[in-house]
């Protein structure tokens, strides 16, 4: 039985939107202080090579949670078109599928990760003083490589149910375990309270039991009478299309999360080569302070780095909210497109696409009034707060457009048009931005690389939209087709 078919089927647009939008955007709220709340406390310690090596090996985490992304955001696709074609032990198959797919992938990306660890290390730019803490923390998590794949994957199947508040509750649960637990075993002391300072072993510790306290809020859920998901064994199948059609989407939704490490690191990257380097533009050079000059010349230093990191994290937060209104339109887009009921799945999308544009336009308008006092959250630093409130100006003028842009993408995700979705996924950060920003930091320097990820953006938007008009005149035509017939 379908637990929430009037959701899928009958509840207003606007509502069913409502009902699995909020929870989502609000996990994808959880998801960005999660993602930052072992780096605040590890900072705590005041040890810039503990700091450091945190930061460092982020890009390495998020491999093993992009592998959680590939049964995730496939599964969940797969997962709701089946419920709008009726075809619940396909369902069941699909929920076993991902999960002992994710162990047995979690265990491999764990075990490449302790086989190549120094080279890994040394690829991502550690150094020598920050080595031996990045290890020490990233051993850890390769050990719980499971842990971090299923919670990840579960958190997106569970919602492909209609069941988002279980899904946000679950995300919520490991996270506030991770927060009560950081200072706990990262601190030699907090509040007056002696702690086990374990420092960054003691933050990958907590990250893992905090994965693991999803998981089992996942199965609590799974195992009710609530879920037409299940996790037994006998259910896992691969074929009929399953492998095949969890890979189709997931990897493209996967080569999201790895294209964000590779760009972010090549931005650094970029940035780091002008330490040292005049300022070779008028703009840039009068959001310099004066302590930067060095030989009768403003030189950048490390400012740019550190400034577009500030950036970067502020707009992580519009990005994530956008990002949550599509994930959670996503499964009332798929099992609709499984029902064949375009109409209503064409409303979803619309109202989506107006939500996100809104959403764009408001929080447009709150960075650009607030942009100081948000980029001091991050820094007080005089030089940082001028050229990282510079960053966010350039990064939130594409914003507006940018909701589309995801909207459009989780819809090709839901109907299962894996092409459609590995080009966006590889556009926005990668097929577009990747040259764009080599290519703009050769003629404008700095400032080209600046301005690398709106243009990306604005392309990719253009591109999305163009693909789309494309994929809905072929749905119109199976519709006259079929009512011909």
């Amino acid at each position: 039985m379908i637990q929430n078919l009037d959701l899928f089927e009958k509840t207003p647009v606007p509502k069913a939107v409502g009902k699995m939008a909020l929870p989502t955007v609000l996990s994808m709220i959880v998801a960005v202080f999660y993602n930052m709340v072992d780096a605040i406390f590890v900072g705590l310690r005041n040890d810039p090579n503990q700091f450091a090596a945190v930061n460092i090996a982020t890009p390495v985490f998020l491999f093993l949670m992009a592998a959680g992304n590939i049964f995730g955001m496939g599964g969940s696709s797969s997962i709701s078109r089946s419920l709008g074609e009726k075809k619940l032990d396909r369902v069941k198959n699909i929920a076993s599928f991902c999960l002992y797919a994710g162990i047995v992938t979690g265990i491999a990306g764990g075990l490449l990760i302790l086989f190549f660890m120094d080279n890994i290390l040394s690829l991502i730019g550690t150094k020598p003083e920050t080595f031996d803490f990045a290890k020490e923390y990233l051993s850890i998590v390769a050990y719980g490589g499971p842990l971090i794949v299923v919670s990840n994957a579960y958190t997106n199947i569970i919602r492909g149910e209609g069941a988002a508040k279980n899904s946000t509750i679950g995300m919520m649960a490991g996270t506030i375990t991770n927060v009560i637990l950081d200072p706990i075993f990262i601190l030699p002391s907090f509040l007056g309270i002696p702690c086990l300072d374990m420092g960054v072993a003691g933050a990958a510790i907590a990250t893992l039991i905090g994965n693991a306290v999803s998981i089992i809020f996942y199965f609590a859920h799974i195992t009710s009478r609530k879920s037409t998901l299940t996790v037994n064994p006998l259910h896992f199948k691969v074929r009929n299309g399953i492998l095949t059609g969890v890979l189709a989407i997931g990897l493209p939704a996967s080569l999201t999360n790895i294209l964000m490490s590779v760009s972010s690191i090549i931005t650094n990257n970029l940035l780091a080569s002008y330490s040292g380097v005049p300022v070779d533009n008028e703009l840039l050079a009068s959001l310099m302070p004066a302590e930067n000059l060095v030989n009768g010349e403003i030189v950048y230093k490390s400012i740019p780095i550190a400034a577009m990191g500030v950036a970067l994290k502020a707009n992580m937060l519009v990005i994530f909210i956008m990002l949550g209104t599509a994930m959670g339109a996503s499964p009332l887009i798929g099992y609709n497109f499984g029902s064949k009921n375009y109409d209503r799945m064409k409303s979803i999308i619309k109202f989506s696409v107006l939500v996100n544009v809104c959403t764009g336009l408001l929080l447009t308008a709150v960075y650009f009034i607030f942009t100081k006092q948000i980029v001091n959250v991050f820094s007080s630093d005089p030089a940082v707060v001028k050229m990282g409130s510079f960053m966010i100006y350039s990064l939130m003028i594409p914003s507006t457009l940018l909701g589309i842009l995801f909207i459009l993408n989780f819809s090709f995700q839901a109907m299962g048009k894996g092409i459609q979705s590995l080009i966006i996924a590889v556009s926005r950060q990668g097929l577009v931005f990747m040259p764009m920003i080599f290519i703009l930091n050769h003629y404008f320097g700095l400032y080209g690389i600046i301005w690398a990820q709106p243009v990306a953006d604005f392309v990719s938007v253009i591109v999305a939209v163009t693909m789309f008009s494309f994929v809905t005149k072929a749905l119109k035509r199976e519709e006259i087709s079929t009512a011909q017939n």
